[in-house]
């Protein structure tokens, strides 16, 4: 049993930590956006539509990497995006036109998405299909999110977006993190070690009303990251810090969901979990559009909880859901709808611009009742028990 132990956590451990250094530049898109909006004097509209650029490739390519991976193990692609991931938001903030600011992250996009379905299908392997181990290994990716505006942050404090090329350190760690997890999952599994878990068929349908919310909660979580910097300055009148720390809070609040979600996945199963999450949601992000003060990061940091308890239970449900495919499933529930929230972010800018930023956030509010209402009759997949 402790050999067991080990073999699992090893992995998932170098696997969560490599997750950390690639979601680092997920993050660091929106916490550039006040800078960007600040030294360059970008609109609303045109930093969203960063955003985007950091989206959109990624929508696109993620279910072809998933595709890929499901015929052919891709573990080369962990360091190689990790790279790329690292070199588009590095060099963004010394580009000089927006034309190219918006290819280097376009770039950055397309290495993150590269990055996520193979990684699923290495975490799976490595933690025997345990929601824990999966758990760990999206907590990785949280606390990428997390460091990023502080990352973000302290850089720009030395020497403004000139200092930006500083941002490609933690693609060079992650690379490396990742090129150990692959040779410690390739290793030789000791007797009894579970693999991943003999093929059933696929329910499409039940893995499109668990999409269909995952792209709820992923406009919510984007349209917030995008303007919660500016948000937060302008009705806590704390300026840029406070923009800062409601970032920091929302990645935050991301990191102790998913913790959350697989403990109480153990104990009350994983669908009933990602739909309580999605009711209480609702009132979450109300709060967020309209509580004034310093109270209103107590409700981001709430919305961020309950967006991100189901992020590591959707990723399981949707392998499961679709068990024969299950690079596809993850670039889909990792990547894909994540990635389809940027989408909405240049709407909400545009309606920023004409309105302002309150109203553009008040439609937020509806989505996790969309969410809720997709996620109402899901069950959990057939023939699969609870795992710890």
């Amino acid at each position: 049993m402790t050999q067991q132990l080990a073999t699992r956590t090893g992995p998932i451990t170098l696997m969560a930590a490599g997750h950390a250094c690639v979601d680092v530049y997920q993050g660091a898109v929106a916490a550039l956006v006040p800078f960007f909006v600040s030294e360059r004097a970008y609109t609303y509209a045109a930093a969203a539509g960063l955003v985007l650029a950091a989206s959109l490739l990624s929508s696109v390519v993620q279910p072809l990497f998933g595709a890929l991976t499901d015929r052919w193990p891709m573990p080369w692609l962990l360091p190689v995006s990790t790279l790329l991931g690292g070199i588009g938001v590095a060099f963004c903030g010394v580009a000089d036109s927006y034309a190219l600011t918006l290819a280097l992250v376009a770039l950055s996009g397309i290495g993150v998405a590269a990055y996520h379905p193979e990684s699923a299908r290495v975490a799976r392997a490595a933690g025997g299909a345990s929601h824990t181990a999966m758990s760990w290994f999206s907590l990785g990716g949280n606390l990428g999110f997390a460091a990023a505006p502080l990352l973000v942050g302290g850089v720009v404090a030395l020497g403004g977006l000139g200092a930006s090329p500083l941002l490609i350190l933690p693609a060079v760690v992650g690379s490396a993190l990742c090129v150990a997890a692959v040779r410690a999952v390739s290793a030789p599994r000791p007797a009894g070690t579970r693999a991943t878990p003999t093929a059933g068929s696929d329910d499409w349908a039940s893995f499109g009303r668990l999409s269909g919310s995952i792209v709820c909660r992923s406009i919510v979580f984007v349209g917030l990251s995008a303007f919660i910097s500016l948000y937060a300055a302008e009705r806590t009148g704390g300026g840029d810090v406070a923009g800062t720390a409601a970032l920091f809070v929302l990645y935050l609040g991301g990191a102790v969901g998913t913790v959350l979600g697989g403990t109480l996945a153990n104990r009350f199963g994983r669908t009933s979990v990602v739909r309580w999450s999605s009711a209480v949601c609702i009132l979450a992000v109300a709060g967020v559009v309209v509580v004034p003060g310093p109270l209103m990061l107590v409700c981001v940091a709430l919305t961020s909880a309950c967006l991100y308890v189901p992020f590591s239970l959707s990723i399981t449900l949707g392998q499961d859901y679709l068990p024969r495919r299950v690079g596809t499933a993850s670039g889909v529930t990792l990547g894909l709808t994540v990635s389809v929230g940027g989408l909405a972010s240049p709407l909400i800018g545009v309606a920023a611009d004409h309105t302002s930023l309150q109203v553009a956030l008040a439609p937020l509010i509806a989505l996790p009742a969309v969410s809720w209402l997709l996620l109402r009759r899901l069950r959990e997949p057939a023939g699969e028990p609870a795992r710890s």
